[in-house]
């Protein structure tokens, strides 16, 4: 066992860092580039959010439903390169780095507003890591139900519990929570990211598929009308926070920035390239899967594509696809939760300096285990698990993480951050535009976050906790 000495680790610095190779701010030297920053936010963006997007768009229809979804992808682009602008302090390439999103709202905007991101930001982090862990046990469990409707018949029940299957993906994650930080977990974003391209394709395909079969599209312009006034309009709503979680990724963009090698060229520029790589390439599969998805099921397309069983056949076709899904939910786990634990960490380093439960490690390949690190990480598992077992709802928690933490998250600290980076005019036209921006994410998160709660509470009342 080695004790190392305490320092505030961003998500990139090792701990053992040789003196010798340092970057401008004295912590170890960076080493990300294009290509991973591109595959961490590809990770963190195509996410289980994909397979509700047909569903999402049943509830819009044809018109809305796309025209929403293009929408969504470019404010998420346009706010992100705002957010690049951030990351250091003053110049692009010598200014003081901020090392995480709570960083940089503190260091540029401060007081409330710090506030106000690091309550949501840790929130919508726990809560991804609540809705990770649903969609991966909903997926492990279609896996078994597959083989059961394949041998009996597609009209059997084939019911099965998912709470042995959360535990399963518990076990997973408190092994790989033992990786220490984002630079470590460079190898698990790029096979979660190909994976989350696997089952998107599959889903892609069985789209098409089934859409040639039926001869044509099926749904409707208005989307779903065979429900009350009242359903109809919460489901939209809902419609709206699922679409915002499946673009959302700036609860960690900040932090996937600070993993990129020093200027030049500048870290703000790397990661707006990577930003529109990402958030292309994702949003061609969004639309394809989410567009494809309706065309096949029409306004029956159910909340997740691969696990609500529009498809049967192949059945094989349909495990593989969910085997991917439960591989990128383990790195993309990781992903939403680093800034989390890095947080703990970094407080505890602070408060016990001379500790050697906290600060004392053993290296074994990509892992780093501490007595701390292990025992909070641990926990931190098990109550993400816990409350998934209780509350397995997986399109509603989606829509209702989405609804949330669109407006803050997304538009408001972004682009209020950028104005007083760049000392935007008040009044000019720069100015208007993003407040007008800003003003436009509010009502749609409000109203979002509004049909999210209506629907997680219907569905809260109908369910018995630990039944799933």
């Amino acid at each position: 066992m080695v004790q190392i000495e305490p320092l505030e680790v961003s998500l990139e610095a090792g701990n053992q860092a040789d003196s010798a190779l340092l970057d401008d701010d004295g912590r170890p030297r960076r080493t990300g580039t294009f290509w991973t920053a591109s595959a961490h936010i590809i990770t963190a963006v195509i996410g289980s959010g994909v397979l509700s997007l047909p569903w999402a768009t049943a509830q819009l229809g044809w018109i809305a439903g796309p025209a929403v979804m293009v929408v969504f992808g470019g404010v998420t682009y346009f706010t992100a390169t705002l957010q690049a602008e951030c990351y250091r302090t003053g110049d692009e390439e010598t200014g003081a780095r901020n090392y995480t999103y709570i960083g940089a709202v503190r260091a540029i905007l401060g007081g409330a507003n710090a506030k106000l991101c690091g309550i949501i930001q840790y929130a919508n982090l726990v809560g991804t890591a609540i809705g990770y862990t649903i969609a991966a046990s909903i997926s492990m469990q279609a896996i078994k139900r597959a083989g059961c409707f394949h041998a009996n018949g597609h009209n059997v029940p084939c019911h099965i519990s998912s709470t042995p299957y959360m535990l399963i993906f518990g076990a997973f994650e408190i092994v790989f929570s033992q990786i220490p930080d984002f630079h470590e977990i460079w190898w698990l974003s790029i096979v979660a990211a190909v994976m989350s391209f696997t089952y998107s394709g599959v889903g892609l395909g069985l789209g098409i598929a089934q859409t040639v079969a039926d001869g044509g599209f099926r749904g409707t312009i208005a989307g779903v009308t065979n429900v009350t006034a009242t359903q109809k309009a919460w489901r939209s709503l809902q419609a709206l926070g699922n679409i915002a979680f499946a673009f959302a990724f700036s609860n960690v963009y900040t932090e996937i920035q600070d993993t990129i090698k020093a200027p030049p060229p500048s870290e703000a520029k790397v990661m707006k390239q990577a930003s529109l790589l990402s958030i292309v390439a994702t949003s061609v599969f969004y639309a394809l899967c989410g567009w494809m998805g309706y065309a096949a099921f029409g306004n029956a397309a159910p909340d997740n594509l691969l696990t609500g069983f529009g498809f049967f056949e192949p059945f094989w076709l349909v495990d593989a696809a969910n085997v991917a899904i439960a591989v990128h939910l383990i790195g993309a786990y990781q992903v939403y939760c680093q800034p989390v634990f890095a947080f703990v960490e970094r407080k505890a380093s602070r408060r016990w300096p001379d500790s050697g439960f906290v600060n004392s490690e053993l290296r074994v390949g990509p892992f780093a285990i501490s007595a701390f690190r292990l025992a909070w990480r641990s926990v931190f598992v098990c109550f993400t698990t816990v409350v998934a077992m209780a509350l397995p709802f997986f399109g509603v928690i989606v829509g209702l993480l989405g609804a949330i933490s669109f407006w803050p998250l997304t538009v408001y600290l972004p682009t209020e951050m950028y104005i007083a980076q760049r000392g935007v005019r008040r009044g000019s036209a720069v100015w208007i535009g993003l407040r007008a921006l800003a003003v436009a994410g509010f009502v749609v998160s409000a109203a979002a976050t509004t049909g999210a709660v209506a629907n997680f509470v219907g569905d809260f009342m109908k369910f018995r906790p630990f039944s799933g």
